[in-house]
């Protein structure tokens, strides 16, 4: 695996993209360390995929500076995308050819040394022998998803940009990729990666969060929550969905969201919280704990505020 001499293997600043005159990623600026695993959040439409591929090479931002691999993102893409492997939202590879064909395809593209022993490696790491002569088109979502990991790592990139590669994939399916994935960042490889799930997120060395094209939060799981400023208390009981509406208006009350039979109420000011709620804690149906936020608190919270500023 090629060696990268620097200590982010992203870093930008500023980047500005448009179509039909709508910003769909606005003035971001972000880094990614070598050899973590970045995680990249946000709703559908927030800018994710438009931002990793103005990181690859793909797209051109119409402003904004930056680096990948040490490479310049405005007039050296060509040599970036040699080093990058890219794994988009849609399965891309041949789904006529069986896992083998695929492989030895790719590793033919790419120029590589005895593509067979190559495909043969992919093959044997990532779990899929027994099935080297199925057709790609007869795959599973997970085994699609191990197939298409295998396609990028087989070029020896010293960066992987994986574009909610796990959506549609069974709860296994999506362990299994994780352990893969985080025995990489292990060898040295950084990764960047979207996702819509939490316990994936979890996961991530550093999160970075978007919405409608702007970069809202970036940091460890534990910076993201903390900078939030929430203070939460975890009600439950019969009453407590319907408390949902009584507390929709509250003065101190910032952020509420229901979590299973719970419902978790939140706001910045702790005084202005507690008093928010203060009528309500000796209602006999329902019980009160004082909770740390979680980062899916987080999310809503910026989510919300995210609405907010877009409106």
């Amino acid at each position: 695996m090629e060696t990268v001499a620097v200590e982010n293997v992203i870093d930008v600043q500023h980047l500005t993209k448009s179509f039909g005159g709508r910003k769909v990623v606005d003035d971001l600026s972000m880094s990614v360390k070598k050899g973590r695993i970045h995680g990249f959040l946000g709703p559908n439409g927030s800018g994710k995929t438009t931002t990793i591929r103005m990181l690859c090479g793909l797209l051109t931002p119409d402003s904004g500076t930056g680096t990948c691999l040490g490479l310049d993102i405005l007039t050296q893409s060509d040599r970036i995308r040699r080093r990058v492997g890219y794994m988009t939202q849609k399965f891309s590879l041949y789904q006529d050819l069986s896992i083998r064909e695929n492989l030895e395809f790719v590793a033919r593209v790419y120029g590589l040394a005895d593509p067979r022993g190559k495909a043969g490696d992919a093959i044997e790491r990532l779990g899929l022998k027994g099935r080297e002569r199925q057709l790609a088109g007869e795959l599973s979502g997970g085994w699609k998803q191990r197939l298409a990991l295998g396609a990028c790592i087989l070029p020896e990139p010293a960066l992987l940009l994986l574009d909610e590669p796990t959506a549609g994939v069974d709860p296994k399916a999506r362990r299994d990729f994780w352990n893969e994935i985080h025995a990489l960042a292990g060898e040295g490889l950084s990764v960047l990666v979207s996702t819509h799930y939490m316990d994936e997120a979890e996961r991530c060395h550093e999160i970075a969060y978007i919405a409608y094209g702007k970069l809202l939060a970036q940091g460890t799981v534990d910076e993201v929550i903390a900078g939030t400023g929430l203070h939460t208390w975890t009600v439950s009981g019969a009453g407590a969905h319907a408390l949902q509406a009584e507390l929709a208006h509250a003065e101190g009350v910032d952020m509420m969201a229901p979590f299973g039979t719970s419902l978790h109420v939140a706001g910045r000011d702790e005084q202005a919280l507690d008093t928010a709620i203060a009528p309500f804690r000796q209602r006999a149906d329902l019980t009160w704990e004082r909770g740390t936020p979680t980062l899916e608190d987080a999310f809503i919270d910026l989510m919300r505020r995210s609405e907010d500023n877009f409106q």
